[in-house]
């Protein structure tokens, strides 16, 4: 049984048994849903989730090219962990990073090499595998579907702009 909350000034509405129940659940999702993608994509790809998440909104984008300011917003990172990500990326060879001056600034683009498209199309079958048999093929369509519904609502209420990731990147080239 948890300690009574100390009385406050003012007072929080406490989550009666089954909110909590429910909100336990969900706490535990959002733990093990990452790491076990993660654990997959490692093991068999070589890439973390943040990595194979750059490569995927690469592929998207147009001319397969973003600016790392937009990179690093659509793959929910920061630009410091987008750059060693990059890094890593580059120095594999599936992405070109190139300084892009003009427009009134300077900026830097990533581009997907081939080397990155293969690479992609490599890992992402055995990705959605891990996803159907974690999540899609654990539920019944209406209950991806309320899943599906419950997340974009909880996201929004975090701040995040789903219509940016709706409408698909803008890219500015070179």
């Amino acid at each position: 049984m948890p300690p009574e909350p100390r009385a406050t000034a003012d007072p929080v509405p406490w989550l009666d048994d089954d909110q909590l129940h429910d909100w336990r659940s969900l706490m535990s999702l959002v733990t093990a849903l990452p790491s076990a993608l993660d654990a997959q994509l490692k093991r068999d790809s070589g890439l973390n989730s943040f990595e194979y998440h750059v490569l995927v909104a690469l592929s998207d984008a147009p001319d397969a090219t973003l600016q790392l300011s937009q990179l690093a917003t659509m793959s929910r990172g920061s630009l410091s962990r987008l750059s060693h990500a990059a890094s890593r990326l580059e120095a594999d060879g599936w992405i070109t990073r190139t300084v892009c001056s003009g427009g009134g600034g300077r900026r830097v683009e990533a581009r997907l090499t081939d080397a990155g498209w293969d690479k992609l199309h490599e890992s992402a079958p055995g990705h959605v595998r891990e996803a159907r048999r974690l999540v899609v093929d654990v539920l019944s369509p209406e209950e991806l579907k309320a899943l599906g519904v419950a997340a974009r609502k909880v996201a929004r209420a975090a701040g995040m702009d789903l219509e940016s990731c709706d409408e698909g990147p803008l890219s500015g080239s070179c």
